[in-house]
């Protein structure tokens, strides 16, 4: 017999103690030539007037517009953040690590669980690559103040490290952005290999500097067997109000008017290429495909492109 609504709540007595159901993350896999890609969903965030962080050299009524074209609410938007993990059968490697314990009474940092819900230990992990430093893609680096990937490598952009950790920072907008790198990266340096524009990071993987969101941002590029992926990070952040206009302003890019040159650049390579690309804020599964339209680029979920 199946009991709902009321008259399941009528069985419970007073004493009974209801557990709830904890259902794992979202994660998403699929091939990429010889490699295997995973997507964990860290967890997702709503907030208010979207036109306070994206569009901020436009009116807040032009941003609503969009919204409402797009058939999105215009008054919230949801941000959501997808790590994701490489298995190469030689290495395992994991792109940006999600918010970690400092997440998880939001409902977020569920990467962990992520991992192993997809069949990997966190000591099974060989290298950890970080597109940036920003608190979403570095809080996962530990797990009860010990390294949360014990048996990984570590590698960034040696821009982007030297920007965080200069004490030149304390005192200004970005002090709290480095006092959580020396917290979370620092620990990791003397392990950490330090990226230039054009470094391998494991065969077939190399980074690409695509500054403005912070000053040494990085993206991947991956080829397998003749397949390729771009890893964008945070280039774009949102598929209608960052990838759709570009040249407009995003209240987290650190230099606004670099970031949007960047964010041209990159999505113009990935267009012309018509080549997938994982956006750490795209709509879970975070993986999709872009096309050049006259004021930017349009944004095209994948579906089974990866999978035949």
């Amino acid at each position: 017999m199946t009991v709902t609504g009321a008259a399941y709540a009528a069985t419970i007595g007073e004493n009974e103690i209801m557990t709830a159901v904890v259902l794992p993350p979202e994660t998403h896999q699929f091939k990429l030539g010889s490699c295997t890609i995973t997507v964990v969903k860290d967890g997702a965030s709503i907030l208010d007037n979207p036109w306070e962080t994206f569009g901020l050299n436009q009116a807040p009524d032009t941003v609503r517009k969009l919204l409402a074209q797009n058939f999105l609410p215009t008054e919230k938007f949801v941000n959501s953040y997808a790590p994701a993990i490489i298995d190469t059968g030689s290495d395992v490697i994991v792109v940006d690590t999600g918010f970690g314990a400092a997440g998880r009474a939001r409902g977020l940092g569920r990467f962990r669980e992520g991992l192993k819900a997809a069949g990997y230990t966190p000591e099974q992990v060989t290298v950890v690559a970080l597109t940036h430093l920003h608190g979403d893609h570095i809080s996962g680096l530990l797990e009860d103040s010990a390294a949360a990937f014990p048996n990984a490598r570590y590698v960034a952009g040696e821009i982007e490290y030297e920007f965080w950790t200069d004490k030149s920072r304390e005192g200004t907008p970005a002090e709290g952005g480095h006092k959580a790198v020396l917290a979370n990266v620092a620990p990791f340096s003397e392990k950490m290999i330090f990226l230039k524009e054009g470094d391998q990071i494991v065969s077939g993987m190399t980074a690409m500097l695509a500054p403005g969101h912070t000053p040494g941002h990085l993206v991947f590029h991956l080829e397998s067997d003749g397949k390729q992926l771009v890893m964008t990070g945070d280039t774009a952040n949102h598929y209608i109000l960052s990838l759709g206009r570009p040249d407009w302003e995003v209240r987290f890019d650190l230099d606004k008017a670099q970031a949007a040159k960047t964010r041209r650049r990159i999505f113009d390579m990935i267009a012309t290429d018509r080549i997938p690309f994982l956006g750490f804020h795209m709509p879970f599964p975070a993986v999709g495909f872009v096309e050049k339209q006259p004021e930017g680029f349009r944004y095209v979920p994948k579906t089974y492109q990866l999978d035949l």
